[in-house]
Order: C-alpha cells, then structure tokens, then sequence
C-alpha cells in the first residue's frame, strides 16, 4: 500500500522523474563507424552468396560512411577492380583524393583505375602525385613506368625506372621491384638506350647490402642474381633459405630444384645429387628429380644405381618415355643386354616407334652378336632419323652402323657408312683405325688404310689397338722391320694380353726369318684363345 501510494502520489505532485529529463528520451545517434562495419560486413555475405552488385552496393555504402578510413577504400576499390568495375571504384577515389592530406597509396590506385579505364595520361599524372607524396611507394612506380609503355615513350618509361632507382633510403623489396620492371621494360628497349643487365645488377647488389632477413625477399633476391649471371651468390641465397621452409614443403622443394639446376650448370654434380635426393625424400613420386638422379649416376659411370632411379622414375611417372631409353642404357652398360632389350619392348608397346628405342635396340643386339638383328633396328632408326630429326645422324651413329655390316659380312655397305662417318667428323679416330685395319686385313687401299690409321696413332700415340693396326698394315705393305717396332709398342701398352696381338707379332717376325721368336708369339697367342690356325701355323715345319 505504501508503495502505491507513493508512485500515485509522485505522479500528481508535479515533480519530474529523472527518467523526463531533457534529453533522455531522444534517439541514441548512430555510430558511422559501425554502420560502416555493418555494411561491410553486408557486401562480404552478398559476395559469399555470389551476388556481386548487392555486394558492390553494400561496400560503395561503407566507403560513404566513413569517407576518410583509406585502408577501408583500398579494400573497396581493389575488389571492384577484381569485378571488372573500375568506373565504380573511380567516383569513389575521386572524392578521396580531394580530401586534404590523401595519401600516395590513393593517388597510385587512382593511377592503377585510369590505367583500366585506357586513361594513361591521366594514370600518370595521378602516380606521379603518388610518387611525389610516397617516393619509396613502389606500385606508384610501377604504375607510371607502364603508364609510359602504354603511351608509347619507352625512353620516359625508363628514365621513371633510372629515377626510382636512386630513391634513397630505399628497402630492399623496393629495390627489387624495380629491378623486376627494368627486365621486363629492357624485352622492349634497344640496347643504345639502356645497360639493362648492368643497372639491375646494381639494384642486385645495393638490396643485398641491405642484408634482407625476409625469406621471401630473399628468395627475390637469389632469383635475381641466378638470371643475371651470379649463380654462385644466388646458391648462397637459397641455401640459408632453405633451413627457415621447414613448413612450407612446396617452397622449399621449389627451391632445392633451383639449386640442383645452379649445381648441374656449374658442374657440381655432387652438390646437385644432393639437393636432387633431399627432393626425392620429401616427395618420392618427384619422377623428374629420379630421372636427373640417374643421369648424374650414369654419367659417373655408375649403371647399377642410374638403372635404379629410372625405374624409380618411370615409376613415378610411367608417361616419361625418356626415362626408358636410359633405363636401357643403364641395363647396357652393365652388360644386362636381356633386361635393356625387355625395356625397350615395354616402351615400344607404350610410345610410338622412336629412333632411341631403335637405336638402342640395335647396340643391344649387336652386343649379342645378332648383327643382322642389329642392322634392322639401326636402319629403323636412320629412316625415322631422316623423316624427323636428322641430326639424330651423327658420326658415331654411322660408326655402329658400319660395325655392323662388317660383322655381317657386307664390306661394301660398311666402307660406305665409315666413309659418312668421317665425313662428319674427320677426326673420328675410332672409324679412321676401324676402316684402315679392315682394309689392312683384305689387303685393299693399303696406302689410304696406311694414312688413316697413322691419324688414329696420332690421336692416340699409346692405344695398344691403334698400334696394332699400324704395325700390321706395314706389315701388308712389305715392310716388315718398321712393322715390328710398331708391334712392339703394341705389346708394351696392353691392358691384358691379346691373342690378335702375339699372332701378328709371330707372322712379322717369320717375315724377317725370326722362326723361333715366331713360335714363341704364337704358342702365347694359342694359350690365349684357342685357334686352328695358330695350331697350323706351329705345325708347319720351320725353314732350314
């Protein structure tokens, strides 16, 4: 009751609640502020929704609301960029720029919003303001640099770059950027206007002063020296990159790759095989790194682990027809000629017939002997060679075929193929000692057989071979005594004793009436290798 009555009596009483004061009841005024959030948040949810213009609409409301809030301006108008709206995002610059105190970073974007609007003269006055209120604001000097190229004046394009590269105080992200412009503007400039190489590699070496701890400038960095011409600061660079990429493996493989490729240039295999392994390890399907693995091992003459990372290569990535073909190779050099023709069969089943695959078909089978077999797949290889890719016909290609036909018995055909041979190298010493000592043995073009096999000599003045073959084509010319010295020197640099070797020494020396020194060479030949010939040659009754 007496709270009743009190509440009654205080609204007769005249006396004013504190809840009527003046002003109490008026509307709280809205925060521009969180509206200008809330519509911004608008746009976002009508971009994740895929309706674009509600979102455009939402964010030109934001802007409206907090006109001087330039971070919330860049925002709005970079999207309308990616809308493909500059002519919105350019109302909206406009009116910011002419408020007191706009920043450079206005001024460049309204450059970058001319600039899509096919206005580069309006471009570059708006950068140049940017460049004058910001002079180390990069993309303000990018900007004006392009601005120039779509006008057409090269050389102002450039002197923009020439001037930006003197800014002092000058980070070492800026440096960079602008080093990246002068190599694309230098695609488009003659060489009398500009040293294009030489002022990058400036700006190169004044950001490595700066001694940048970012990795990722400093991974700009590398790249820089790598394409212009310090592969071995740019290794450095990597390399004490690599330790801060634990997390980011993609990165960090990207960059071992850069370094393998630095190492193989410089021919630093050992270094390269490294960095190729440490790839294999974190991605061991990386079919490319195994392949290279296997090159590196095949050229240190290493075919049991080359034939590995092949197959780890092709296994990765059976579409990798070159992997095959040096599979094969491997499987060659390690004598595997069944396993290196089982590769080949695998890959012509797969790819369309190829000069490698034939090529390297017709070694295996000349290894086997199968001359015949052999002379098929290298005349498969020649005609696909002749119909695509006559470089494939090399010197040495022409000396294997020439081995093959002699061995098949064709002389004729081999001469021809050992003569193209030396027609494409005329050094070739192995042809020039093949040829001669193949004429030397059927007693035909003694004299040319003569002079060729004095070039292979030459070449190689310590080839036990090579001396053979001079020591027996004097012999066929009748000159003994200058044979034997020859023969001789033969003998005195064999590897391994050598059946051919001993016999030509006995037939030389039963020519100067040496019998007994005779014998004894072919009874150490016949103790070699087992031969009716030597065993008739012993048998014949000596002269008195």
């Amino acid at each position: 009751m007496l709270l009743t009555g009190g509440c009654k009596a205080s609204l007769h009483t005249g006396v004013k609640h504190p809840r009527h004061k003046a002003g109490w009841l008026q509307p709280i005024p809205p925060d521009p502020e969180m509206e200008s959030h809330a519509r911004y948040a608008d746009g976002v949810l009508s971009e994740m929704k895929g309706d674009i213009e509600g979102a455009m609409d939402a964010f030109q409301r934001a802007v409206a609301l907090a006109p001087a809030d330039e971070d919330l301006m860049l925002d709005v108008t970079q999207r309308f960029l990616q809308y493909r709206h500059p002519e919105r995002a350019l109302g909206m610059l406009t009116n910011a720029v002419a408020r007191p105190g706009a920043s450079g970073q206005l001024y460049a974007r309204l450059g970058l919003v001319y600039g899509q609007l096919g206005r580069p003269d309006l471009a570059a006055a708006a950068n140049q303001t940017a460049i004058r209120k910001a002079p180390t604001l990069l993309s303000a000097h990018q900007g004006l640099c392009l601005n120039y190229l779509q006008l057409k004046q090269e050389d102002e394009a450039l002197k923009v770059l020439d001037r930006a590269a003197e800014v002092p105080q000058a980070d070492a992200e800026f440096l960079l950027g602008i080093a990246e412009m002068y190599s694309n503007v230098g695609l488009l400039a003659t060489p009398q206007r500009t040293n294009v190489p030489g002022r990058i590699r400036a700006l190169l070496e004044r950001a490595a002063s700066l001694q940048p701890t970012n990795v990722q400038t400093r991974l700009k960095l590398a790249d820089g020296f790598n394409q212009f011409g310090d592969p071995s600061r740019a290794a450095d660079l990597y390399r004490s990159s690599i330790e801060h990429l634990e997390q980011n493996t993609a990165l960090r493989n990207a960059v071992r790759s850069k370094l393998a490729d630095i190492y193989l240039r410089t021919h630093q295999r050992a270094q390269a095989a490294e960095q190729l392994e440490a790839l294999t390890r974190d991605d061991p399907m990386n079919a490319q790194a195994h392949f290279v693995l296997g090159s590196l091992a095949l050229e240190e003459q290493h075919p049991d682990r080359a034939a590995d990372c092949f197959q780890r290569a092709i296994l990765a990535n059976p579409r990798l027809e070159p992997a095959y073909y040096e599979l094969a190779s491997a499987h060659l050099a390690s004598g595997r000629i069944a396993e290196a023709l089982a590769v080949l069969d695998k890959a012509r089943a797969r790819f369309q017939q190829t000069f490698w695959g034939e090529y390297l078909a017709g070694v295996a089978h000349a290894r086997q002997q199968d001359y015949r077999q052999a002379l098929q797949h290298y005349t498969a290889a020649e005609v696909i060679a002749r119909a695509g890719d006559t470089n494939r016909l090399t010197a040495g290609f022409y000396f294997q075929l020439g081995v093959a036909c002699e061995r098949s018995g064709d002389i004729e055909t081999a001469v021809r193929h050992f003569e193209k041979c030396l027609e494409l190298s005329p050094g070739f010493h192995e042809a020039q000692n093949y040829l001669g000592y193949m004429w030397a043995e059927r007693g035909t073009n003694l004299h040319r057989a003569l002079d060729l096999i004095e070039r292979a000599v030459k070449a190689q003045p310590t080839n036990s071979a090579y001396l053979d073959s001079l020591g027996w084509v004097l012999f066929k010319l009748g000159r003994p005594r200058e044979a034997l010295v020859q023969m001789q020197r033969a003998l005195e640099h064999q590897d391994e004793p050598d059946a051919t070797l001993y016999e030509h020494l006995g037939d030389i020396h039963a020519a100067l009436g040496h019998f007994e020194q005779a014998r004894e060479a072919w009874q150490k030949a016949l103790a070699i290798q087992s031969s009716d010939t030597l065993r008739n040659k012993l048998a014949a009754p000596s002269p008195p």
